[in-house]
């Protein structure tokens, strides 16, 4: 089935209808978006007749589980967080094992994540506050220090069965925003630079504190753009 939410697909499908006339923006630079895993608000620049940026208010993202201890065989221990950003994100920041995305290169995060994700899945499965259907972890995100000096995290995504995302992930840098705000680490109002395995770049911002449910959220927002090829 489809995912809740994806952010790439999002700022690339925005792009490609507004460029090539399927949509009519009632108020122009904004849109209103249905996706499985709620409403999301559109912002968008032009230059010309091309978008040149697209900025996704997000749905509600927040810290799902911490501190989940798996044995990964071959490899070694890892402690592991969870976030939610539009899908449920195991989050695994360098430590003993795992030294890096360069370290460990792309090979084998192919190779560990579905074990990762397989690992984590059998100690929790954890469940959207306001929608049941939305459960379990899909994504592992592999976070690392920046490369570039004006930017503030960098990330490997492993998605579906074998597959590394080339953006920086719009759900998991959401995902990524909540799991740093519940850590004290970033605070409403900052922005986060995200890059991805291949250098490309998301700008993420906390824009407000919420409520889930019982749950303490965020408001993500997530900004990028969409080149059409082909």
């Amino acid at each position: 089935g489809c995912l809740p939410m994806c952010g790439h697909g999002t700022i690339g499908i925005v792009t490609f209808a507004l460029e090539n006339g399927l949509i009519t923006p009632r108020e122009p630079g904004k849109l209103r978006l249905e996706v499985p895993a709620g409403v999301i608000d559109i912002a968008y620049e032009t230059a010309g007749d091309k978008v040149t940026a697209v900025k996704i208010r997000n749905v509600p993202a927040y810290l799902a589980e911490e501190g989940i201890r798996i044995d990964v065989p071959g490899f070694g221990p890892l402690t592991i967080d969870v976030a939610y950003g539009g899908n449920f994100y195991a989050i695994v920041e360098p430590q003993g094992a795992y030294a890096g995305i360069d370290a460990l290169g792309a090979a084998e995060i192919l190779r560990l994540s579905p074990i990762v994700r397989t690992l984590v899945r059998e100690k929790v499965e954890p469940v959207h506050p306001l929608d049941p259907t939305i459960r379990g972890v899909s994504h592992v995100l592999w976070a690392d220090a920046p490369r570039a000096p004006d930017a503030d995290g960098r990330n490997a995504v492993f998605y579906g069965d074998r597959a590394i995302d080339r953006s920086p992930c719009g759900t998991g840098t959401s995902a990524r925003l909540a799991h740093l705000a519940a850590k004290g680490r970033l605070k409403v109002g900052d922005a986060f630079v995200h890059e991805s395995i291949i250098g490309s770049r998301f700008t993420g911002r906390v824009e407000a504190q919420v409520e889930l449910g019982e749950r303490a959220a965020i408001i993500p927002s997530v900004q990028g753009s969409a080149v059409a090829t082909g």
